[in-house]
């Protein structure tokens, strides 16, 4: 990734810092009983994947940092965590308008931050553009199973960062892995989207219910994940004047 990449990256997250997006303060409405009892276990498991203090994050983008002369990158990587914090807190907000319990542990959640303690920016990018491309599916879907307008707004707050978080992630795991040679880099998109479509299908597992209710079966969810797998992370070659379109897509907006 170009020194110019990261100064974009950090302008964007250092304006969203100064101008998150929010929920506007409203009376409460309370969800049906019904709706309630099926979206409340899924949604109390994604808030806790959200809360993260970061730390093993922050120490691998440091370490990288030193060892690449790119000092952006932890800022950047801070202002990420602060943004998935605010997420965390935004969900817990509306669980406790609704009388939602929070999660205290979840199998998934564990072994998600296990993975990601194993080495380090790679493979804890690896594992995060996982958790947010199936997380942006998951959000929509989420959205399409409630009549609840609130809700709904606060489902396309999450995703519109998420299309930001993926969009650096992404182009950081290209980044580093272009510097491999064409043998190894084919082993570890194999690798990678093994692991990505394992997950995709344990959240399908995990969270039919309200995936059902949004219109999903297990292989349509599937592909939905692996659609946006494939936007992110398998570029394709292109004329300069498409491939210029795409990369402009993938740069956040101002």
């Amino acid at each position: 990734m170009a020194p110019l990449d990261f100064e974009i990256w950090l302008n964007h997250f250092e304006h969203h810092a100064r101008h998150p997006r929010s929920l506007q303060p409203e009376p409460a409405s309370q969800l049906p009983t019904d709706e309630r009892r099926r979206i409340a276990r899924s949604m109390a498991t994604f808030q806790l994947g959200e809360q993260s203090e970061g730390r093993g994050f922050l120490k691998a983008a440091e370490d990288f940092a030193r060892a690449r002369d790119t000092p952006a990158i932890v800022r950047i990587v801070e202002l990420l965590i602060r943004e998935e914090q605010r997420h965390a807190a935004l969900l817990l907000a509306y669980m406790q308008e609704q009388h939602i319990a929070r999660a205290r542990g979840n199998w998934t959640d564990r072994c998600f931050r296990r993975l990601r303690r194993l080495a380090g920016l790679e493979v804890y990018l690896q594992v995060l553009v996982s958790a947010e491309l199936i997380g942006i599916v998951y959000y929509r879907a989420l959205a399409a199973a409630t009549h609840c307008p609130r809700l709904q707004l606060l489902c396309r707050v999450l995703v519109a960062d998420e299309f930001a978080h993926v969009g650096f992630e992404s182009q950081l795991l290209l980044s580093l892995c272009s510097t491999r040679t064409p043998r190894m880099q084919t082993l570890m998109r194999l690798a990678h989207l093994a692991f990505f479509l394992g997950t995709a299908g344990i959240v399908w597992l995990t969270h039919r219910a309200v995936l059902r209710r949004a219109g999903y079966g297990a292989i349509g969810f599937l592909r939905a994940c692996r659609a946006q797998y494939a936007f992110y992370l398998e570029p394709v070659s292109l004329p300069p004047s498409r491939a210029s379109v795409q990369a402009t897509r993938r740069m956040p907006a101002s």
